[in-house]
């Protein structure tokens, strides 16, 4: 009995001084409390810190140190990362060759080879003399390596779950057009490939629009591969409105021969060969470059619309780019570490699979999420990572919530949402005009339903000004963020 004490007492002890030495025990405030009391989420299911800007205090470090899935709030640690090392200013390039009949387009990894940007491409080949095409389109992809596929769920034809690729083409997507009329629903893909069929059988219904699946379900959604077939035999309710639902569904070789099918005819060119994967001969001639847009402004589609495949180009992309071609994930995250590390960041807890958060072995504290905030803050990168992030009630996947709250428009906040995972990360400019940092993760089976109220009471909270009321004597937890 006295020994069973003794160690009860000691392990007090050790938490005790964690809590001073971290903050980790530092209470979340009042309201956030209640929201998760009311979602049924207990506290040690939440990681969160909050701490002015250049302030040597943290007001909150509540379990700051647990190892967590952050969801796409991981993004974060990528989209930083890949600024420091590459630069704002980096552009992807795509190559063309004439190899005798053929054409060989030799990929980079491009994260927006989209469909305006391939056409400006083949656009180009033909504003340069060429006009048939009497060999093979060869693709290649080689700048990566093999990458496994990393699906989320079962469900193939959900854009986020498309596979990396050096030679990504328009994410290997369609998107489909519901436009509702008086005689009933017109449904178009855009683009509109040869040999796609589509099966529009749609009813106008009452009632209100539902978003995600439960839209996908009321439809009655169904795709086919092989042939190319999209089938929609469902309700469309009055209330949606035009509304479209991205779905990728072919093969990827299968999409860049129907892409250039239909644009390279659209110029007045002929194509007779195949598509097939290869590489460039020596004798090949490089005839154009096509470049992407900075990376800067990669970032900003990447952060704003949690965009997973762009995120996971961009984690090969720092992967080739700092150990070589083909381009290994272990290669990123060495990169990654080695740049934490230098701005004094340890995070033994991280684990990065893809670099987007959309994983279920990805790991991070919020200790660590908030270290790499601190230093992005510090960094001369702030303006392009900061401005990537959502502006609450105003765009990204902010742009419905907190609308006609006091924190509107004040607050750039990165979300994250799993199944089992919600979480928030970003800056918020209080009443009072202090800039703080925010992190705030859930992992729990009730997070994704339940979870959003706890992560909004979070932000109106620091933007009330409340955390100049509340200071704890705690050190920041950003400076070297560890397990106990």
């Amino acid at each position: 009995m006295i020994e069973a004490m003794a160690s009860l007492f000691k392990r007090f002890a050790c938490l005790l001084a964690l809590c001073l030495s971290f903050g980790a025990c530092a209470a979340l405030p009042a309201r956030v409390a209640q929201a998760l009391k009311t979602a049924g989420i207990p506290l040690s299911s939440v990681g969160a810190v909050v701490q002015e800007l250049g302030s040597a205090r943290a007001q909150v470090a509540h379990e700051a140190n647990d190892s967590m899935n952050p969801a796409s709030v991981m993004k974060l640690v990528t989209t930083y990362s890949a600024l420091e090392l590459l630069g704002p200013a980096f552009r992807w390039k795509t190559e063309a060759f004439v190899d005798g009949n053929d054409i060989v387009l030799k990929g980079y990894g491009d994260p927006k080879l989209n469909y305006e940007s391939f056409w400006m491409l083949l656009r180009s080949l033909h504003g340069r003399g060429l006009r048939d095409i009497r060999g093979d389109l060869v693709l290649d992809r080689s700048y990566f390596g093999a990458v496994a596929d990393g699906r989320i769920d079962d469900d193939s034809f959900r854009p986020y779950n498309v596979t990396p690729d050096a030679l990504l083409v328009n994410f290997k997507s369609l998107r489909f057009i519901f436009i509702p009329t008086d005689s009933g629903v017109r449904v178009y893909a855009e683009p509109g490939l040869p040999g796609l069929e589509i099966i529009n059988s749609l009813k106008l219904s009452a009632g209100d629009c539902p978003e995600g699946r439960a839209f996908r379900n009321l439809i009655e959604a169904n795709f086919l591969s092989q042939p190319p077939r999209a089938s929609f035999t469902g309700a469309y309710p009055v209330a949606c409105g035009e509304k479209d639902l991205n779905v990728a569904l072919y093969d990827p070789q299968d999409y860049v021969a129907a892409m250039v099918k239909q644009l390279w005819g659209e110029m007045g060119g002929t194509w007779t060969g195949a598509v097939r994967q290869g590489v460039a001969s020596p004798s090949a001639r490089r005839v154009y470059v096509h470049e992407s847009e900075p990376l800067a402004e990669i970032v900003r589609d990447i952060n704003k619309f949690s965009n997973n495949v762009m995120a996971r180009q961009l984690y090969l992309t720092l992967a080739a780019e700092t150990g070589g071609a083909p381009a290994r994930p272990e290669n990123a995250f060495t990169a990654i570490r080695k740049l934490l590390l230098s701005r004094g960041i340890k995070a033994p807890e991280l684990v990065i699979e893809n670099g987007s958060g959309l994983s279920r072995i990805e790991r991070a504290s919020a200790a660590t999420i908030a270290a790499v905030l601190d230093a992005a803050w510090k960094s001369a990168v702030m303006p392009e990572f900061v401005s990537s992030l959502p502006v609450v009630a105003a765009d990204g996947t902010m742009k419905k919530r907190l609308l006609g709250e006091g924190i509107a428009g004040h607050a750039h906040i990165k979300t994250g949402l799993l199944q089992d995972a919600r979480s928030i990360a970003g800056y918020v400019l209080d009443r009072n005009g202090r800039r703080h940092l925010v992190v705030m993760i859930i992992n729990h089976p009730r997070a994704s339903a339940e979870g959003q109220p706890a992560l909004d009471a979070m932000l109106a909270w620091v933007y009330d000004g409340a955390t100049g009321r509340a200071a704890t004597t705690a050190r920041p937890p950003v400076a070297s963020p560890r397990r106990p």
